[in-house]
């Protein structure tokens, strides 16, 4: 007799679905969703959310038919009403990862434990150097010969979650600030989709305050790559 049940065809795995969070040009965001787009991994953005309204990042989700949602945070009183709002669009996709790709809020302890363990950061330095604004001033300012970009877990202390990868890149002489943000930036389109595909393959967790690559921890700067 065959088992009829056996011979069903099995249902194919679900997608790693992705909310992106924005607040500006959304470059990072595009160069996610562009590796995503070219079958690089088994993964879904399923919404993009931004906190401003004319913020150019929102049309080029747009372009790429990715569905969108503007959540002004100066409609709101406090901080803790802007991330609960924030926090419940959020979940009505159902997301597997959060990605921060320029979103320039500082979360509330409530909100960073909701998504704690799956929610990543990009940060213009090499953390933990230079938390905080004005990173390629301030490496410039203290004479560094190398500066870069990390990709971190988020946790409630900003700037401080643990490292999962970060690009080198070196000072040059002439160098500003712009020149310094340009060859930053363009690490920054490289190394943020590589962590983004690390996780939605399983490889990637954050244990404790822990990152671990294949459940062996990494080092405190992350992978590191010199460009």
């Amino acid at each position: 007799m065959i088992d009829q049940q056996a011979s069903l065809p099995s249902e194919p795995p679900e997608k790693t679905r992705i909310v992106i969070l924005i607040s500006g040009s959304g470059s990072n965001m595009t160069a996610i969703a562009d590796e995503i787009s070219r079958g690089s991994m088994d993964a879904e953005v399923s919404a993009v959310i931004c906190n401003v309204p004319e913020a150019a990042g929102i049309q080029k989700a747009r372009d790429r038919d990715l569905e969108t949602q503007v959540i002004d945070h100066r409609n709101f009183t406090s901080r803790e009403e802007f991330d609960l709002n924030l926090m419940r669009a959020i979940d009505d996709y159902s997301p597997d990862l959060i990605v921060l790709a320029g979103f320039m809020r500082i979360l509330t302890p409530d909100f960073v434990r909701r998504y704690e363990g799956r929610m990543l950061n990009i940060h213009p330095s090499l953390l933990p150097a230079y938390q905080g604004l004005h990173t390629h001033q301030r490496a410039l300012d203290a004479g560094d010969r190398k500066h870069g970009v990390t990709v971190h877990f988020v946790t409630e202390i900003l700037d401080d979650g643990p490292n999962v990868i970060q690009a080198v890149v070196p000072v040059l002489d002439g160098d500003d600030a712009t020149s310094l943000q340009k060859r930053v930036q363009l690490q920054e389109h490289i190394i943020y989709p590589i962590a983004v595909k690390w996780f939605v393959e399983g490889r990637l967790t954050m244990v404790g305050n822990t990152a671990l690559m294949d459940g062996q921890p990494l080092p405190v700067t992350g992978v590191q790559l010199e460009s």
